[in-house]
């Protein structure tokens, strides 16, 4: 559950957001985060006030935390207290009882003594537990990366649609793969703050559009085209992981981040978080996340 600004996205953002997170399982616990958009100063909490009742933060998860939250589910606004009880922002709680309602239905807990809004008599042993996430068998990234011949990236560029002028002005990134395969990330479009990379892969002399289990860069956004290739946006590559951050403008308090790791055929989603909502607060919610063995 996130805390957002005003529905009309207007300025000024508030100038602090706050997300709560409840783990699975009948032992689930409560996690609390406070964030800022843009270059603002972190926020070091010491307490935080809920219509006037202080309640300290000796830590933001655990026991702590699940106080915080239901005493949420009653509350109208809480305030965010720095050191020597400094007032650093206020947050409204405005719809954070249906929120949390809906997470106690969702995880099960509805009913149950763990519940924070829906609560009841059944045992906590009655909450489902975590489900384990799904696998995913990953090559090791090795070997060296081959650099595309110019027939080769001429191929890519026309398959790719990029605009001539913008394609020759930045050079593709390479990277092994392993089993003999390079990933090839060819710049193709930009913005004020996306930059948009077509991906392939090429072994030897073959050239192929990589191939993606999901939607990637822009396609899980209300932006997506039509591109026939697979891409990332602020697309890196590091340790043998794919990682893509579309953002929805330049602030980062919207759009869709991205982890994707080669199984020897295509790129495999290990991890998604999202925020939909343009409306000051950059803590995005994680929607997807699978376990990655490397073999």
């Amino acid at each position: 559950m996130a805390s957002l600004g005003p529905e009309d996205g207007a300025f000024p953002f508030p100038s602090v957001t706050m997300a709560v997170l409840r783990q699975p399982g009948p032992d689930g616990a409560v996690d609390l985060s406070f964030d800022v958009a843009g270059d603002e100063k972190p926020v070091r909490p010491v307490a935080v006030t809920i219509d006037g009742r202080r309640i300290a933060l000796t830590n933001l998860n655990g026991p702590v935390a699940a106080t915080v939250a239901a005493a949420m589910t009653n509350g109208t606004v809480l305030t965010v207290l720095e050191a020597g009880d400094r007032r650093r922002a206020t947050v409204s709680l405005k719809g954070a009882s249906a929120a949390l309602r809906w997470i106690d239905a969702r995880q099960g807990r509805a009913g149950t003594v763990t519940a924070l809004v829906a609560k009841g008599d059944k045992p906590a042993a009655s909450v489902p537990g975590r489900r384990a996430a799904p696998i995913i068998r990953a090559v090791v990234a090795t070997g060296r990366a081959a650099m595309p011949t110019p027939k080769q990236l001429a191929e890519m560029k026309r398959l790719a649609a990029c605009g001539e002028g913008f394609a020759t002005t930045m050079q593709p990134e390479t990277h092994a793969l392993g089993g003999e395969a390079t990933l090839v990330m060819l710049p193709c479009s930009s913005g004020a703050y996306n930059l948009s990379s077509a991906l392939f892969v090429i072994r030897g002399g073959d050239v192929d559009v990589a191939r993606a289990d999901v939607p990637t860069g822009f396609g899980p956004t209300p932006a997506a085209g039509e591109d026939v290739t697979t891409s990332v946006v602020n697309g890196a590559w590091k340790d043998g992981e794919l990682t893509s951050y579309a953002k929805g403008r330049g602030l980062g308090d919207c759009g869709v981040t991205q982890k994707l790791v080669w199984d020897g055929s295509r790129f495999r989603l290990s991890e998604q978080a999202e925020m939909g909502e343009c409306r000051g607060n950059p803590h995005y919610l994680t929607t997807w996340r699978a376990q990655v063995v490397r073999q």
